[in-house]
C-alpha cells in the first residue's frame, strides 16, 4: 500500500474520476475541457437546472470530435436520405442519440431550442434513444443541429448504411447482469450444500465458515451490479414522487442483504441464496417483460397500416400495386385526395399539397414539375405523377398517423390497469408494515421472511404485461384479417359501439356490379374523352364508374381541376369548361327522379346530359346487416336521391335510420346529435367526404379500395373486400377485454394467494422470486392461446362470409 492516500474527485458534469489534472471553474471540478466547455455552454444559456435533475447527469466528453465531422450533412444528396420533411419554414429529422440515459437528457434536449435560435421542437423517444428534431432551415442548418447537439454530449449516430429501422433487442447490459447474477447464485447455491446438511453432523465447521465468507463476495456483484436495473427505476420513481413497482422489490434485495451480513457477522450462513435468487429471477421476469414490449413495438412499426395500393405507371398503364412493393424510381400516379406514401419528384402535372398530416399547417403548398414532395402530403388538385427517391416509408406514415394531434379525447382515457398499479405499491407496502407489526408481537422470527415474501410476491407486473400483449397481439390479429386499428384505445371504443353508421356510395356499395347509363344529348368521341379526363382526377367510386364506361381514355390534361366535397369536380379541358356532379352544382334543375346514383355534366356552363350509376352491394353486405341490425341501432347517409330508399329499406330493417342527399356538414352533424344523447357512434365510410364524421364519431373507420384516399381523421382502415366480417371484428374486440379481466383475475388471485402464505411467514423469499417470473410466463401464455382461439374462430367467420 502507498504511503499517500489518492482521493478520487468526481466530474461536475458527468460523474467521471478526474484523475490527477482536474480542469477547475467557478469552484467546480471538471475531469476535461470537453465537458467543462458544455457546463459553460449551459450555463451561459441559463441551462443550469439539467444538473438539478440527476446527479452528475452529463456524458464523458473526453474523446474529442473534430472540427469538420459533419460536414458531410452539407451535401443536398446526404440530407434526402436524412430528412422527412422540408417546406419553405420548416425541415424534419429524427437522429439516433445513444447517449440518452435519463431525465436530464430528455430535459436538456426538450429545451434545445434555447442553444439554437433555429430549433422549433424537439420530441424525445426514450425507449428507441431517438430525438425528432424541427427547425427553421432558414435559421439553421442540418449540420450545426448536429454539432450543437454533439457539443452538450449528444453526438448524433448517424450511419447511411444503416437507416433502415431493425428490430430492437433486449439491452446488453441487462443480459449481462442476467449472467453475473445466475453465475453467482448458482455458484452460492453449491457453496451452501454444508450448510443445508449442517444438522446432520457430517460438515466441518471451519469449511463451512469458509463457504459462507466466500458466498458473501460472490453476492457482492449480484447486490453492486446486476440489481442496477431495479435500483434506477425505484430512484427514478422516487425523485419525482411516485412510488413504482420496483420500490419493493429493491427493498426486498435490501432487507435480504442487510439480514445476511448479520447473520454472517454472528456465525451464522445468511440468505445470499435468495438474495441473489430473487435478483436473478426477477431480471428474467423484466428481460421476458421487455422482449414481450419491443415485439409489440417492432409489429406496430412495421405493420402493413397502408395496406391500399396506389397507381404505378408500368409501361404506359396506370398497375395497382401494394405499398410495400413499391420500388425507387417507380413513377407513381397520384390522384385528387390521395396521400403521397413517398418521398419522390413531381415528372408530370402541378400538384398542390396540403401537409396538414405532416405539419398541421391547413395551407396547400403549390408543387411543379422537377421540385420534390413529400411523403405524408395529400394531393388536393388533379392528377401528378411522381418519380419515387425513396422507398415508402411505412413506419414514418404510421408515426404521423399516431400523432398527438389526431388523437381524441377519448384516446386519453387512461386504463384501468394504469390507474390500479399507481396504488397497488402503496398497498403492498401497507400490508408489509400491518405483518411486520402483527410478527414483531406474536414471532419476531418471522418478521424477515413474510416481509420480504411480501414485496418480492405482490407485483402488478402479470397484469400489466397481461393488458399489453393481449391488446398489442388483438392488433395483429386484426391485421391478419385486413382491419387497421391506430391504437389498443380503438380496439376499446370498437367493443363499445352502440350506433353504427354508414356511407353508402362506396362503402356499402361497390365497384362490382356497376352499372351505368347515359341521358341527354349525343357526346362526341372527343367529349367523351374529355369526361374520361375529368373523371380519372377524383378516386370517387361515381368518377371511377364514368371514366370505365367512357373507355378509360384518359389522355388530356386537365387544368385548374377543383373537386367540391359533396357537389361534384369541375375543370378545364382545351378551351372547355366541364363541371361533373349534383344538379345544383352543375346548373341544372332537375324534373324527374332517375334510378340509381345522378351525375350531371355540364360544358362551358351548359348542361349537356347526366350519367345514372347503379352500384351493386358489396359481397357479403346483406348478410352483416341482416346479423348485426338485431344488435346495433343503424343509419345511413347518403348523398344520393331517394330512389333506393325501399331497396335499402329491406337490407336494414325497419328500424333503421335512412338520410339522402347529405352533405359533409349534414354527416357530421348527425354524428354529433348520436353522441349527444348518448350513444357510442362508429362510423364507416370511404375516406372522401367523411372526414369530418369519421373525426367526429367514437371510432372511424375509412374503406380502401384499390386506392390511397384514407384520410387520418380515421382511427382504423379496413379493405373493401373484409367488410362483411364487421360483426366478428367487434366481436373479437370484445373478447380482448374479457381476456384482459380473465387475466386480471388470474393475477388477482395469484397476488392473493401468494400474499396468504407470505404474511404467515411461511412462503419462502426465494420461492417467491421464482413465481414472479413463472406467473408472468402463465399470463402471457394464457393471453396468447385465449387471443389465438378467438383469432381462429375469426378466420372461420372470415372463410364462411366470403364463401
Amino acid at each position: 500500500m502507498s504511503d499517500t492516500m489518492q482521493t478520487q474527485v468526481a466530474c461536475f458534469h458527468c460523474g467521471e474520476d478526474c484523475n490527477n489534472s482536474p480542469v477547475m471553474m467557478a469552484e467546480k471540478t471538471f475531469c476535461c475541457e470537453g465537458c467543462k466547455l458544455v457546463y459553460e455552454i449551459l450555463h451561459q444559456n441559463n441551462l443550469c437546472e439539467y444538473y438539478d435533475l440527476n446527479a452528475q447527469p452529463g456524458v464523458n466528453q473526453r474523446m474529442q470530435v473534430r472540427r469538420d465531422k459533419f460536414a458531410f450533412l452539407e451535401d443536398e444528396k446526404v440530407q434526402q436520405h436524412l430528412i422527412q420533411f422540408k417546406d419553405e419554414t420548416q425541415v424534419h429529422v429524427t437522429f439516433y442519440l445513444p447517449q440518452i440515459h435519463c431525465s436530464s437528457c430528455l430535459w436538456l434536449l426538450e429545451n434545445l431550442h434555447r442553444l439554437n435560435k433555429g430549433v422549433q421542437r424537439v420530441t424525445v423517444n426514450f425507449s428507441k434513444k431517438e430525438a425528432f428534431i424541427i427547425y427553421d432551415h432558414s435559421a439553421t442548418s442540418l449540420r450545426a443541429v448536429a454539432e450543437v447537439l454533439t457539443a452538450i454530449g449528444y453526438e448524433p449516430y448517424i450511419s447511411l448504411n444503416d437507416m433502415k429501422e431493425k428490430k430492437p433487442t433486449v439491452q446488453r447490459k441487462m443480459v449481462y447482469q442476467l449472467g453475473v447474477a445466475g453465475f453467482c447464485f448458482g455458484n452460492i447455491m453449491l457453496l451452501s450444500f454444508p450448510e443445508y446438511f449442517s444438522g446432520s453432523g457430517h460438515t466441518d465447521a471451519a469449511m463451512n465458515r469458509m463457504f459462507q465468507f466466500m458466498n458473501l463476495g460472490l453476492s457482492l456483484p449480484v447486490f453492486f451490479y446486476s440489481a442496477q436495473a431495479f435500483y434506477k427505476s425505484a430512484w427514478g420513481g422516487l425523485k419525482h414522487g411516485f412510488l413504482n413497482i420496483d420500490v419493493p422489490i429493491v427493498l426486498a434485495i435490501w432487507v435480504t442483504f442487510i439480514r445476511s451480513l448479520t447473520e454472517v457477522a454472528t456465525g451464522n450462513s445468511g440468505y445470499f441464496d435468495s438474495m441473489t435468487g430473487i435478483v436473478f429471477f426477477m431480471l428474467i421476469g423484466r428481460i421476458l417483460q421487455e422482449k414481450t414490449y419491443q415485439g409489440l413495438s417492432f409489429d406496430r412499426d412495421y405493420t402493413s397500416y397502408f395496406p391500399i395500393a396506389v397507381s404505378v405507371i408500368k409501361e404506359g398503364n396506370p398497375v395497382p400495386t401494394t405499398l410495400p412493393d413499391i420500388k425507387i424510381n417507380d413513377t407513381l400516379l397520384i390522384h385528387h385526395q390521395e396521400l403521397i406514401p413517398a418521398d419522390g419528384i413531381i415528372s408530370r402535372g402541378e400538384a398542390l399539397i396540403d401537409y396538414s398530416f405532416v405539419t398541421g399547417e391547413a395551407a396547400p403548398v403549390k408543387k411543379s414539375v422537377g421540385e420534390i414532395v413529400y411523403a405524408g402530403g395529400r394531393q388536393m388538385g388533379g392528377n401528378i405523377e411522381v418519380l419515387t427517391i425513396k422507398e415508402v416509408a411505412q413506419s414514418y406514415l404510421t408515426s404521423l398517423w399516431n400523432r398527438d394531434e389526431l388523437k381524441k379525447e377519448s384516446d386519453t382515457n387512461t386504463s384501468f390497469v394504469h390507474l390500479l398499479s399507481q396504488y397497488f405499491t402503496w398497498v403492498v407496502l401497507l400490508i408489509a408494515v400491518v405483518t411486520a407489526t402483527v410478527w414483531a408481537v406474536k414471532d419476531p422470527a418471522r418478521i424477515w421472511p413474510s416481509v420480504t415474501a411480501i414485496l418480492i410476491i405482490a407485483c402488478p407486473c402479470a397484469l400489466l404485461l397481461a393488458s399489453s400483449f393481449t391488446n398489442g397481439h388483438i392488433l395483429r390479429i386484426l391485421s391478419r384479417h385486413k382491419l387497421y386499428l391506430r391504437n389498443a384505445q380503438s380496439i376499446e371504443n370498437l367493443a363499445n359501439t352502440t350506433h353504427i353508421v354508414f356511407d353508402k356510395t362506396g362503402t356499402l356499395t361497390g365497384k362490382s356490379g356497376t352499372e351505368v347509363r347515359y341521358v341527354g344529348d349525343t357526346l362526341s368521341p372527343m367529349q367523351e374523352m374529355m369526361i374520361s379526363s375529368l373523371a380519372a382526377q377524383s378516386t370517387h367510386p361515381l368518377s371511377n364508374a364514368i371514366n370505365n364506361y367512357c373507355g378509360n381514355s384518359s389522355s388530356y390534361p386537365v387544368r385548374e381541376f377543383k373537386e367540391t366535397a359533396g357537389d361534384g369536380i369541375s375543370g378545364w379541358i382545351e378551351n372547355q369548361y366541364i363541371r361533373m356532379g349534383s344538379a345544383a352544382f352543375v346548373g341544372i334543375d332537375p324534373k324527374e327522379e332517375q334510378d340509381g346514383s345522378v351525375v350531371y355534366i355540364g360544358f362551358n356552363e351548359k348542361p349537356v346530359g347526366l350519367f345514372t350509376v347503379r352500384n351493386g352491394y358489396r359481397p357479403g353486405i346483406r348478410g352483416m346487416l341482416e346479423n348485426i341490425r338485431n344488435h346495433y341501432n343503424l343509419s345511413v347517409l347518403s348523398g344520393d336521391n331517394t330512389r333506393e330508399a325501399a331497396s335499402l329499406r329491406i337490407l336494414m330493417g325497419s328500424s333503421a335510420t335512412l338520410r339522402f342527399e347529405q352533405k359533409p356538414t349534414d354527416k357530421l352533424d348527425y354524428i354529433i346529435h348520436l353522441r349527444q344523447h348518448g350513444e357510442k357512434v362508429l362510423m364507416i365510410g370511404d375516406g372522401l367526404n367523411d372526414a369530418g364524421a369519421l373525426r367526429q364519431s367514437d371510432i372511424g373507420i375509412s374503406v380502401a379500395e384499390s386506392t390511397n384516399n384514407f384520410t387520418p381523421a380515421s382511427d382504423g382502415i379496413i379493405e373493401a373486400q373484409q367488410l362483411s366480417m364487421l360483426p366478428a371484428f367487434i366481436r373479437l374486440c370484445k373478447a380482448n377485454k374479457h381476456i384482459v379481466i380473465i387475466s386480471f383475475i388470474m393475477s388477482l388471485a395469484y397476488n392473493i394467494t401468494g400474499l396468504y402464505f407470505a404474511v404467515q411467514g411461511i412462503l419462502s423469499p426465494l420461492v417467491a422470486a421464482i413465481l414472479m417470473p413463472a406467473s408472468s410466463i402463465s399470463i402471457i401464455l394464457l393471453t396468447y392461446s385465449m387471443s389465438e382461439i378467438y383469432g381462429k374462430r375469426l378466420s372461420d367467420k372470415g372463410l364462411s362470409a366470403n364463401a
